[in-house]
């Protein structure tokens, strides 16, 4: 039993994605962590900052290095982040004078913050890929059923007749636009995080900006000037997931309607009932209302995160790690589960009189 319905034995299967449930899980976190501190040791050693020697060994450390995760978790129970319990053990691991190189410069929240783009970056590349698939998946319910009719409902009750066409369009059109919002992100590029103790890197305070500049470039993300207490792009990311799985939501709202009403719409599959043998019910689209909600729901608190005092907040940056990785899992799976949904229409609306 698990407390995620993500992750639960037996609820995964409808709720949970594994392909965005690999990016948040602990290990591909530390590997983002690892990265990052190869990528910091090795951008310092090419500014001059610190010895090549140590940056090479604390690369080749990193690449093979497997943390103590008991100690992870007691570290984090008594700093209240896991970074600084890593770097403690890193540094064992690389041992000698290049010990002292390790994360020089850094804070905790530069390489928790960063481990977060980087698996963010995945996440949102998946998703792109999948809302195409969910556009193929439209063109041919446009080429099979669009001329067909429906009718039409305004305010639950039934309005004029309609085409098939004109459903697919309020369906696909809101999620074309979800894709260039999510493409303008990934466009823009996320964001490296680093700023040191307080935002100042005030240990280079000559080659602070030329060593960011080369560590973004070697872990692929932005060059941005540290962020550590400015959440909008974090909040812009949750928002942009939550329209997506809003909107996706709504097609599932309309897909349960439908089944509703006999000749409207007709699914392959669906989910039988232990009580009622002659039941199909609509449990993908029921299931894309809940996603969607629960994100929505879930949105809110990440605006509380934007209340970040000061230079480095505790709590609400807490607050992020409980929230965020349950939006991307929600969205991963929404889009999933729509591919599935759509995937399933056999038929939609009726001949034309």
């Amino acid at each position: 039993m698990t407390i995620s319905a993500f992750e639960h034995p037996y609820l995964s299967g409808l709720l949970g994605d594994e392909e965005t449930g690999a990016l948040f899980a602990a290990q591909a976190d530390i590997r983002a962590m690892l990265s990052f501190e190869r990528a910091l040791a090795l951008a310092e050693a090419e500014e001059g900052v610190i010895p090549s020697a140590a940056a090479n060994r604390i690369a080749e450390v990193c690449h093979s290095f497997r943390p103590d995760i008991p100690g992870l978790r007691q570290g984090v129970a008594k700093d209240g982040i896991v970074a600084a319990e890593l770097v403690k053990q890193l540094r064992a691991a690389v041992g000698g004078e290049e010990a002292q190189f390790v994360h020089y410069g850094a804070t905790s929240q530069d390489v928790i913050d960063t481990s977060l783009m980087l698996r963010m970056k995945g996440a949102l590349a998946l998703f792109l890929a999948r809302l195409s698939e969910l556009q193929s998946e439209f063109d041919r319910l446009q080429q099979t059923f669009g001329p067909r009719v429906l009718m039409g409902h305004t305010r639950m009750q039934a309005a004029i007749p309609m085409t098939a066409t004109d459903r697919l369009t309020s369906w696909s059109a809101p999620l074309e636009r979800d894709q260039q919002r999510l493409k303008a992100l990934t466009d823009d590029g996320l964001p490296v995080q680093f700023g040191g103790a307080a935002g100042t890197l005030d240990k280079l305070p000559e080659k602070g900006a030329a060593v960011r500049a080369r560590l973004a470039a070697h872990l692929g993300l932005a060059d941005a000037v540290q962020w550590h207490s400015q959440r909008d792009r974090i909040v812009a990311i949750a928002d942009v997931l939550s329209m997506i799985s809003g909107s996706l939501g709504k097609i599932g709202q309309d897909v349960a309607l439908l089944a509703q009403m006999a000749g409207e719409i007709r699914l392959s599959g669906g989910g039988g009932s232990s009580a009622m043998a002659h039941k199909q019910n609509p449990v993908v689209a029921e299931a894309l209302v809940s996603l969607a909600r629960f994100n929505a729901v879930q949105v809110s608190g990440m605006h509380q995160s934007l209340v970040h005092e000061q230079e480095r907040s505790g709590a609400a940056w807490t607050l992020e790690w409980m929230l965020l990785p349950g939006i991307t899992m929600a969205t991963g799976a929404s889009l999933r589960l729509s591919h599935d949904l759509l995937s399933k229409i056999q038929s939609l609306g009726r001949d034309p009189e």
